[in-house]
């Protein structure tokens, strides 16, 4: 072998050795909790309230909080979710008398509304892609329990681009934790894009 060649050689081996590590390295992963702004709202002569897209959007707060929307990107090209968490139940009741929480926990539910706003289907579970945290960082995922107030997310959505799901999304914590935030991200929750809610 000549060493025109073992040089050939080893600067491809190098070349292949510092792309990899440059993928290990690589990390796309964001958190977002600024809320996606409001559209703009005036009244006509009969007193409704009507959204006016032409006119100036509302400034968002500062920090999602629930009632608020944002958007959240898929790993594939097109997919995308415009996410909103409309309410939440503290200590929410079971949804039957067969479901109870363990001893000295409670159920917490988040209700989600998803609208597929990308241009390819979705298809997913929703839950797998949730967790909630208290203020100290502590995390919870979410249980297959069903609660009073509604109709739990089904574990097996599939959205064509502009349809739209909503569901609650059941956690079960202890008494004494105060859930702070929500998290929501697309594909199981392994997607880059990460969703944040402030709870309190």
């Amino acid at each position: 072998m000549s060493n025109r060649t073992r040089t050939r050689i080893a600067a491809l081996t190098a070349a292949t050795v510092i792309g990899a590590l440059s993928l290990t390295a690589c990390n796309d992963a964001t958190v977002n909790d600024k809320p996606n702004a409001k559209p703009a709202v005036s009244s006509d002569n009969s007193g409704k309230a009507e959204e006016t897209p032409s006119k100036q959007p509302s400034k968002a707060p500062e920090v999602a909080k629930v009632g608020d929307t944002i958007t959240v990107k898929g790993s594939d090209d097109g997919s995308k979710l415009d996410v909103t968490v409309v309410k939440v139940s503290d200590n929410a009741k079971p949804g039957d008398e067969f479901t109870e929480p363990e001893s000295g926990n409670r159920f917490y539910g988040v209700q989600f509304k998803l609208v597929n706003t990308g241009t390819v289907a979705y298809s997913d579970s929703p839950a797998n892609g949730a967790q909630i945290a208290d203020a100290d960082g502590q995390q919870f995922q979410p249980t297959f329990s069903e609660i009073a107030d509604g109709p739990s997310m089904s574990s097996d959505v599939r959205l064509k681009p502009g349809a739209k799901a909503l569901g609650w999304i059941v956690f079960e914590v202890p008494k004494g934790v105060k859930p702070a935030t929500v998290q929501f991200a697309m594909d199981s929750g392994f997607a880059d894009d990460t969703a944040e809610w402030r709870l309190s």
